[in-house]
């Protein structure tokens, strides 16, 4: 179905446009979904450019994110009135993995949107990103590739998941704290999730789990992850801040025994 009338009209804000654009919208294709993404991109209207982000979600990068992209750092960069609405049209689509790799205007988005926003949270969220994992207890470490991870609380939980028991040992998160981390629609399993490590850098520093991935340092040119016992009982309520985006934590390679404590030697206690 060609979708791009029906787009045309909705940026023409022609009545009833775009409820049909939304009917119509139902099972089309990637292809279609871009061609009228790339329609609805020629509009200024808020609405119009939450519309276009949805449809990003789905298709991924295309020429219609540029436009959309820059509308949104220049509503943070001119404090207009609707800020948060302009920020809703990027939420979405930020959450798949080939938006966040296509994204243009990323050092001027930084720039503009607040620290404390979603938004910033997620333009600072890594993908296929190396880990170096060491768990002091048993000496064991890994090569561990991430990607998706909304913060540190998530990231906690689904090294537990990957680790334990058959890489290291230890008691495993139950199912539901791992979906709630993961794809599960249940972000907030009864009871709580609980903590499995302590975790730090390899400067001796704590990792918080309020804290990102992209916070912690890098050390010889990667970043290090040391898990020690919990000093005490830790729990929380969220598995992941991000719904709709998908998590990755990939153990790529277990690092033979004398390679593993060369690295332990390495860092701070």
């Amino acid at each position: 179905m060609d979708l791009t009338p029906v787009a045309a009209a909705v940026v023409r804000a022609e009545p009833g446009a775009f409820d049909t654009f939304l009917e119509q919208a139902q099972g089309c294709s990637a292809d279609e979904l871009s061609a009228a993404a790339l329609v609805l991109a020629s509009s200024g209207d808020v609405a119009v450019n939450q519309l276009l982000g949805n449809l990003l979600y789905y298709v991924g990068s295309s020429p219609a994110l540029p436009p959309l992209a820059l509308r949104v750092a220049e509503a943070f960069e001119q404090s207009v009135v609707d800020v948060d609405e302009w920020e809703r049209a990027l939420l979405l689509p930020m959450q798949d993995e080939d938006v966040r790799a296509g994204l243009p205007h990323r050092d001027r988005l930084l720039a503009a949107v607040p620290a404390d926003s979603w938004l910033h949270g997620l333009l600072l969220v890594l993908d296929l990103e190396p880990l170096l994992v060491l768990h002091r207890p048993s000496g064991a470490g890994f090569e561990v590739t991430i990607g998706g991870i909304g913060d540190n609380f998530q990231l906690h939980t689904l090294l537990a998941y990957r680790l334990i028991p058959s890489l290291i040992p230890g008691e495993p998160p139950l199912q539901p704290w791992v979906e709630a981390a993961s794809v599960g629609p249940d972000l907030e399993p009864e009871g709580g999730i609980r903590g499995q490590f302590e975790l730090s850098d390899a400067f001796g520093e704590t990792i918080w789990n309020e804290g990102r991935p992209s916070d912690i340092p890098l050390f010889e040119d990667r970043r290090v992850v040391v898990l020690d016992p919990p000093p005490y009982a830790r729990s929380w309520n969220a598995g992941r801040v991000y719904p709709m985006m998908t998590p990755m934590v990939d153990v790529a390679r277990v690092l033979p025994s004398d390679e593993a404590a060369a690295w332990l030697a390495k860092v701070r206690p």
